[in-house]
């Protein structure tokens, strides 16, 4: 078995059009492209790369999911909750079903880990 090296995750290219939310707040929606990682070993889990163009969109993954950051900015707000600032660099984790509103302002990209349900 081998290891998948990404070289500058940031600058990779071959991420293929995934279309855009479900539910866009702004018009036109934002368009989202990506890299499914096939990772042998994780089951029904997914994990890739994911790009998403400015604009905003209601978030409805019930999954929990584990992200970094590596280019771009946002705000993201969790139903009843406070803005969150966030950037390259950053990494997050969200519990399953965790629901809210992304404000993408810069492009962003970011590595991910979808936990099957």
């Amino acid at each position: 078995m081998s290891i998948t090296i990404l070289q500058n995750t940031a600058n990779v290219n071959g991420l293929q059009p995934q279309g855009g939310p479900a539910r866009p707040i702004t018009q036109p929606p934002c368009a989202f492209s990506g890299l499914d990682i096939d990772l042998p070993g994780v089951g029904s889990h997914q994990t890739g790369i994911w790009e998403c163009t400015p604009g905003r969109f209601e978030r409805q993954l019930p999954n929990a999911e584990v992200m970094h950051i590596v280019s771009g900015a946002c705000t993201f707000t969790p139903t009843g909750g406070e803005p969150q600032h966030i950037q390259a660099g950053d990494t997050l984790f969200f519990p399953a079903h965790t629901t809210g509103e992304w404000h993408i302002t810069q492009t962003l990209r970011k590595v991910f880990f979808i936990v099957a349900q």
